[in-house]
């Protein structure tokens, strides 16, 4: 859906030559262009309108001096900086154009009519008088010469496949004699000229040669390849011209066909079949077809048709039209109408071969013009929803224009056509942000036809229905209605004659003024013109576009917008200087277009679409160049953009990712463009989405969520961008249009969330308003059932950088339970009836669903049954089948059941699956039940225990066994006490029942408690025993009034039991106290290292004798243990010690050796394949045969077993340094134990006069902690843990290295062992020396 629109027009006319020009070739790399006419060849620079050489070929004798010669071909030699010549007479030149040496390197003496180069220059055809081919390579050496006329179709011949002869077919209508006929070969068109033409395929493998046959007078096309063989001759077709072009792409071949009432362009495939024709706009012989030619890239056809000569004194035009296809339909886009007389009459045209869409046209009074052409979409531009997303497409005589609003109709239909009396050249719409939908058309004859889409009543001729409407169906569309003509009036009608697109650019900027762009043909300056409306005398006079004003611009201006808001027009220049053309000034001044810096704003490269746009509160100029390359003012921003639009403030961009960003203007910069358009920075969310591979972008409908893009073949596709979305459904939010938002959400699949996340505060404050738009009970319902706690903007839809601090929402999680009470208190003071449904769900949707309320409404329905009911109210049976959508049938059953109503029970029993004579027996069992019993058997059946019990608990004594029963099964104990007096006797059994079922899990402590308060005194001797609280157990011994030997053979036995949890302390006072034993306590504490207790009973009892039979032996005992202790520490301390540092150093070696093994040998080394990582992984683990890798984990019995394997110290194992490390830790440790022990031991020595004992105590303890504090930092070391853990890695790291590192720290440093690598702590404060001592 795009048009050729003008992009620069060069030309030039007053080159003072003698003759006339025959025709043309191009230099490309210079730029310059060479003209041959009877007298020589002529170089010239269109751009600085100079003559760069002049090549006379009179002189040489090469054309006759009469001026009768004539060059049928000039070729420009790239790789010889010459040019080759063709004269009608048979010579050849070569042209040196840095000399101006001329060489004839061959002459046929029948004369030449075509001399074709191969693309590739490698080969050079020539057609002689003689109807013969002459094939030459590039340095004129002959290869082979062919006559023109061959009587062999070609090698690519049709076969046969032997289905029966002509004559034995079906011939249909034309019956038998069909068969016999002969076919008759219609002679060449009254108007051609015989000539045989040539035409190369783009890659050079085959040429086209259209000729006449002198057998039948009709044209043939033969298909020659790259080695002269023949390989088609086209079909017999009636009317043949000689026109001939080979589609650039290889696929088609074009000619021309005269038919009974048209002509047609028609193509031929490589193997001479006709395949799919476009008709010309002409009648039947009123114009005659010079030639066609294809763009570079396959694109555009040009069609050089010339006017015939019908009547005497007629005015005969020439006409260049530019033809493009799109879905296999064929659009004129452009239509140049030149004289046939004067110095306006073509003489020759081609395309150039570089840049595709530039035409270079050669008249007859040596006047040159160079058309470039660039793709554009003409689009509204309004952005309010009164705009209808127009798109206009030139088709010839017809303006389709598509209303995408309304409807996607898929080109080539549309939605209405615009009919013209003649071609149309450009499509402008208005600029008036409100009457976008107006439109003013220019056609090939300067006339503006202005379209206007107001209420008009008379149908308008010119405007016709399209893929909408007809036959009957009624179309809801405004249509426009052609205002008037305008006839644009010229200064200068003798220049109009030449350049038929005298006026380019034509933009429509106010009610009657246009501004329209001319280009100077003597100088590189552009004139900008303001065009008005004359007002004419009657209305259906033709009016007239007059020229009001008029700006001269230093420069080819090539581009124009312009900005509906800011009333700014941008000019862009050739070279890439940006204007901002102020129109509406009293002195229509152009002054340079600065970015925010004050520095001019330049493009780099000429951009063939330009818009304006406002970034970060800054107009900017945007930028797109034919080579995907995105400017926005003078900066890069990116490089593979393939089509973009300005939308409001949106910039939406397809990139040849296949994707379509979308960007907020208002919240980006340059860089934030940059970032997100960076092909490294691929941003998420809501700004990107995939597309279709080569879409591009045609318009966006206006307060809408669509986007259209058309694909590569033509066909349309409409996507809603979720950044359009979002956007439009913000803005329907903040002005309460909350029907327009679900509507859109619904559709596109938007959580609904999002109409109460958008603005908590102003959606509850408007509850009524919402329900009042919606105004639909599905749609409510809808709503309710998406509603969840999750803040959609904080996690789905995150809001715009700029956008307001929304508020934020209940804290404590409770939005879903608010919005349903706030939106049912609103339904029920709109209409409860209307809106019982949305009611019940209300109840369900809430947090904790409250099914009984839903229950009690759905019976209140069906007691309402007597009641005439409301106009829109819901019945029962009604609301309680939309219930069980909501609910499963099963607990909607239990919850009916749980309100104890059997008519709502047998309700929602009737509508669910369930069978009859599974509930019925069941519901008439508990209607015989007494009232508590019935809610008690109910509440089990529905597994609510704790009101069962309750329940249970009411119905009297005789229950209790059962309720007792059931407290245990379930483990109800704390629930069931809170029903008895702490005084009855069922409270007491309940107790013990909960004291035997906490002593069970090995509760002991807590079983007693309960055992206690109850009074089981007993019981409560048990647990406390059981846990060793003596003191509790005493106390439960003292409540069952034990006598004094009961009492202390019980001391006797809890003093056991607390010796053997090596409680000495509690024991010893056991003894005393209950056993009045104090000299077996005095052992106890002997035998816990409790001195001093022991001293205090020694001289409470006052007996001093145990001093020195009992406590001074034990005191030297200790003494002599506490030494031997110490000395096995230290010895074990310092052997493991030793044994780490020994592990530590041979597994560096190891390391380093290993590393060694892997280090580049040379350029060999690369060449190793990847396998040798895997070789040296298995390799490195190999080294420890004790792998870890084999225990196995089935049983805890096993795990216990590995954990203790797992370490082990046994020399060699793979972890022998953790063990070591594990060992010392403990040692450490243990040592750190004794401080206490030693301080009070050291005490006793003193006391006693073993000075000497106590000093040697001291000083061997002291010995062992220095040893143990020196050797810390040496053992656990933090830079052998960071060379354990760390990998190798590094420049001189292979594969192999780092394998192996890794492997290394897998086998050596566990995860799970990390806490090893921390140092134990010896506790300096800690006071154990006895000073007295020293």
């Amino acid at each position: 859906m795009r048009n050729l629109k003008l992009f620069r027009i060069l030309e030039f006319g007053d080159i003072q030559a003698p003759g006339k020009p025959q025709c043309f070739c191009l230099r490309t790399e210079q730029e310059t262009v060479i003209i041959g006419s009877e007298h020589g060849l002529m170089e010239v620079d269109p751009v600085t309108r100079e003559v760069k050489n002049e090549i006379p070929l009179v002189a040489e004798g090469f054309l006759p001096d009469d001026g009768s010669g004539c060059i049928v071909g000039i070729q420009d030699l790239l790789d010889q900086e010459s040019v080759c010549v063709a004269t009608a007479s048979g010579d050849v030149i070569l042209c040196n154009l840095s000399t101006h040496q001329l060489e004839c390197v061959g002459s046929v003496a029948s004369g030449i009519s075509v001399m074709s180069w191969s693309p590739d220059q490698e080969l050079v055809l020539l057609v002689t008088g003689q109807q013969t081919l002459v094939m030459m390579t590039k340095d004129f050496e002959p290869i082979m010469e062919q006559k023109i006329h061959q009587d062999d179709f070609g090698e690519s011949k049709f076969v046969t496949v032997g289905w029966g002869r002509k004559e034995t077919q079906f011939h249909g209508s034309e019956g038998r004699q069909a068969a016999f006929q002969m076919q008759m070969h219609e002679s060449a068109l009254p108007w051609d000229d015989h000539k045989p033409q040539v035409t190369w395929r783009g890659d050079g493998q085959f040429f086209a040669v259209s000729v006449v046959c002198p057998e039948t007078g009709a044209r043939k096309v033969r298909v020659w390849n790259r080695e002269f063989a023949l390989q088609s001759t086209s079909e017999p077709v009636a009317g043949l011209g000689p026109a001939l072009a080979w589609k650039p792409s290889g696929s088609l071949i074009a000619s021309t066909q005269d038919k009974p009432n048209q002509q047609d362009v028609v193509f031929f495939e490589k193997n001479g079949l006709l395949r799919g024709h476009f008709t010309l706009p002409f009648l039947k012989d009123e114009v005659k077809v010079n030639d066609l030619l294809w763009n570079a890239d396959s694109t555009v056809l040009a069609v050089w048709v010339e006017d015939l000569q019908r009547e005497e004194n007629s005015t005969l035009k020439t006409y260049v039209q530019l033809w493009t296809v799109g879905n296999y339909h064929w659009y004129l886009k452009q239509s140049l109408p030149f004289s046939t007389c004067g110095k306006s009459k073509i003489v020759s045209l081609m395309w150039d071969p570089v840049t595709p869409y530039r035409l270079h046209v050669l008249c007859q009074g040596w006047h040159y013009l160079c058309y470039d052409w660039h793709w554009t979409t003409d689009r509204s531009s309004g952005e309010n929803s009164s705009d209808m997303a127009n798109v206009a497409v030139i088709d010839g005589n017809r303006v389709l224009v598509t209303v995408f609003r309304q409807s996607i109709v898929p080109p080539p239909m549309c939605t209405y056509r615009l009919l013209l009396p003649h071609p149309a050249n450009q499509v402008m719409f208005f600029a008036h942000p409100k009457k976008s939908n107006d439109l003013a058309i220019l056609d090939a004859s300067n006339q503006v036809s202005v379209y206007k889409c107001d209420d008009s009543p008379s149908v308008d001729p010119t405007v016709r229905l399209g893929a909408v409407g007809g036959n009957g169906f009624k179309v809801s569309l405004k249509t426009p209605h052609l205002e008037k003509r305008y006839k644009i009036q010229f200064e200068n009608s003798e220049d109009q004659e030449v350049n038929p697109l005298k006026l380019s650019l034509l933009t429509w900027i106010q009610e009657d003024i246009f501004l329209a762009v001319s280009h100077s043909g003597s100088s590189s300056q552009s004139v900008i013109h303001h065009l008005t409306m004359a007002p004419s005398e009657t209305d259906d006079e033709q009016g007239q576009l007059n020229i009001s004003s008029s700006v001269t611009v230093d420069g080819v201006i090539i581009s124009l917008c312009c900005n509906s808001k800011t009333k700014s027009v941008a000019l862009q220049l050739a070279g890439g200087q940006i204007l901002r053309y102020l129109w509406e000034s009293a002195s229509l001044a152009v002054a340079p277009w600065k970015n925010p810096g004050g520095v001019p704003v330049r493009f780099p490269y000429p951009c063939t679409q330009t818009e304006l746009a406002v970034i970060g509160g800054e107009e900017c100029v945007l930028g797109l160049t034919d080579r995907c390359r995105f400017f926005i003012n003078d900066s890069e921003v990116a490089s593979n953009i393939t089509s973009f639009a300005v939308y409001d403030e949106f910039l939406l961009l397809t990139t040849h990712s296949h994707t379509c960003q979308c960007f907020r203007l208002t919240d980006s910069s340059f860089k934030t463009l940059q970032a997100g358009l960076s092909s490294s920075h691929m941003s998420h969310g809501e700004t990107l989405r995939k597309v279709e591979r080569g879409s591009r972008i045609v318009t966006v409908v206006p307060q809408d969520t669509k986007l259209v893009l058309q694909m590569p073949r033509g066909n349309l596709e409409v996507v809603c961008h979720r950044a359009l979305v979002l956007a439009q459904i913000r803005k329907w939010l903040d002005k309460l249009m909350f029907k327009e938002a679900f509507e859109c959400m619904r559709k596109l699949r938007i959580n609904l969330n999002l109409i109460h996340d958008h603005n908590p505060k102003v959606f509850l404050e408007n509850v009524e308003a919402f329900i009042r738009q919606i105004d639909s009970v599905n749609h409510i319902n809808l709503f309710f059932t998406e509603l969840k706690e999750e803040d959609v903007t904080k996690t789905m839809y995150p809001p715009p950088v700029t956008s307001a601090v929304q508020l934020p929402g209940d804290p404590e999680g409770r939005k879903v339970d608010l919005i349903c009470d706030t939106m049912r208190a609103a339904m029920e003071n709109i209409n409860p009836h209307k809106y019982c449904l949305s009611i019940l769900t209300s109840h369900v949707k809430k947090t904790t669903p409250e099914l009984e309320i839903v229950l009690q409404k759905v019976h209140e329905l069906q007691g309402t049954g007597n009641v005439p009911p409301a106009p829109d109210a819901v019945s029962a049976e009604e609301a309680l089948k939309y219930l069980l959508l909501l609910v499963d049938v099963n607990d909607l059953y239990d919850h009916s059941l749980g309100t104890y109503d059997f008519d709502l029970v047998l309700m929602v029993a009737e509508k669910s699956q369930k069978d009859p004579k599974e509930y019925l027996p069941f519901l008439n069992t508990l209607k015989k039940m007494e009232t508590n019993y019935q809610r008690f058997t109910i509440d089990k059946y529905l597994k609510r225990y704790e009101k069962a019990i309750r329940h249970l608990s009411k119905c009297g004594p005789e229950y209790f066994p059962e309720c007792l029963n059931l407290i245990k099964d379930k483990n109800l104990y704390n629930e069931a006490l809170k029903l008895y007096p702490p005084n009855s006797q069922q409270y007491k059994d309940i107790s013990v029942a909960y004291g035997e079922h906490l002593m069970q899990e090995r509760l002991y402590e807590p079983g007693g408690l309960v055992f206690a308060r109850c009074g089981a005194h007993e019981k409560a001797l048990d647990a406390f025993l059981a846990c060793g609280s003596w003191q509790q157990a005493l106390c439960a011994a003292a409540q069952l009034h034990l006598s004094r030997d009961q009492l202390a053979g019980f001391g006797r036995s809890l003093a056991g039991k607390l010796v053997e949890q090596r409680k000495h302390r509690d024991a010893a006072t056991v003894l005393e106290q209950y056993a009045q034993d104090y000299e077996e306590a005095v052992l106890l504490l002997l035998e816990g290292a409790a001195w001093e207790e022991a001293l205090r009973l020694v001289y409470k009892y006052n007996r001093l004798d145990i001093i020195e039979t009992n406590i001074k032996p034990s005191i030297l005992e200790a003494q002599k243990n506490y030494m031997a202790f110490l000395d096995s520490q230290t010895a074990t301390f310092s052997r493991h010690k030793k044994r780490l540092l020994v592990v530590r150093e041979l597994k560096e070696q190891a390391q380093q050796a290993h590393l060694d093994d892997d280090v580049p040998r040379g350029r060999e080394s690369d060449l190793f394949s990847e396998t040798s990582s895997v070789v040296s992984g298995s390799d490195m683990s190999g080294k420890y045969p004790h792998s870890n890798s084999r225990i196995s984990a089935r049983s805890s019995k096993n795990r216990r077993k590995a954990e203790r394997k797992k370490h082990s110290l046994k020399e060699g194992s793979p972890l022998e340094d953790l063990a070591l490390l594990e060992a010392l830790n403990e040692v450490v440790q243990g040592t750190e134990k004794l401080k206490d022990e030693i301080h009070q031991i050291l005490k006793v020595l003193f006391l006693f006069e073993f000075d000497e004992k106590g000093r040697e105590l001291q000083k061997a303890f002291e010995d062992t902690l220095q040893l143990m504090e020196r050797s810390l930092p040496e053992i656990w070391t933090l830079t052998h843990q960071q060379n354990s853990a760390a990998p190798v890695l590094g420049p001189n790291s292979t594969a192999n290295s780092i394998m192996a590192s890794y492997q290394q720290q897998k086998t050596s440093v566990p995860v799970l062992d990390a806490e090893l690598f921390i140092p134990p702590k010896i506790n300096q404060k800690t006071q154990w020396k006895l000073n007295l001592l020293e």
